[in-house]
């Protein structure tokens, strides 16, 4: 897994030994075209960004990453927990998951303090967005099952890859969110209870049969991190979007 903008090369990279036959890439805000509030990476569409500089974005970062831009799969995402396998490019409504063992193809989805998780099995990835919704609605645990199906593999031979979020330092929920998820993965706080997705996530997934040593965790906070990251609750809705990206090499 590599966290990446665009002025990173790709000789610079290399893949684990975990997952020598995969590409999982999370995104930062460097390196696109975009101006304020949107510099300077935005790939997200659903921002009022200059839709040409978020086409020329998404394309930077996918060729530098080593993928064709013309095979890329995006999530419509809705706060869910329903995946889709796809096998060709194109945006795929009402979902909010990705799972494929096409070589090449580049599986997005597009966050900005939602949770982004890129999955990888021998012959398959998969890329899932998770909020405190999805994260309650079983997401994780729903993109390792879809996955470890699709290439008859157990949980035990899946790795996890958490990107960037916001986290308990910085997510302040309410009492009617907090009692949807254990109290390991609430944090204490001034005021309401702040919640922590990826310890929800992770032990949904270790649960699930996933060990602990295949998943991992960027450990990077998008509210608290304005120079790394678009965050939505801290800029109040006026920002732009990071991406997971998942894919079988070709």
């Amino acid at each position: 897994m590599w966290t990446l903008d665009t002025h990173t090369t790709v000789s610079h990279w290399r893949p684990e030994p975990s997952q020598p036959d995969a590409t999982l890439i999370f995104s930062t805000r460097h390196g696109g075209v975009s101006a304020p509030p949107f510099d300077t990476l935005n790939l997200g569409r659903s921002t009022q960004d200059d839709p040409v500089a978020v086409s020329e974005n998404r394309s930077r970062l996918l060729r530098v990453a080593g993928l064709d831009p013309a095979h890329l799969a995006t999530a419509g995402q809705v706060h869910g927990a329903r995946v889709v396998e796809v096998e060709s490019p194109g945006h795929v409504p009402e979902c909010d998951a990705l799972v494929s063992r096409v070589p090449g193809l580049a599986l997005a989805v597009t966050t900005a303090d939602c949770m982004s998780l890129l999955y990888h099995v021998p012959g398959a990835a998969a890329a899932a967005h998770a909020g405190w919704r999805g994260v309650a609605a079983g997401m994780p645990v729903a993109t390792l099952e879809a996955l470890v199906r699709l290439v008859g593999s157990p949980p035990s031979a899946a790795t996890v890859h958490f990107g960037p979020c916001i986290r308990g330092c910085c997510y302040e929920v309410g009492e009617d969110v907090a009692r949807q998820f254990p109290a390991d993965a609430l944090r204490p706080g001034t005021g309401r209870p702040h919640l922590d997705l990826p310890t929800a996530a992770r032990m949904a997934l270790r649960a699930a049969g996933v060990p602990e040593e295949r998943i991992h965790d960027t450990g990077d906070c998008t509210a608290c991190s304005p120079h790394g990251y678009f965050s939505y609750r801290r800029d109040a809705a006026r920002t732009g979007r990071q991406w997971g990206v998942a894919a079988v090499r070709a």
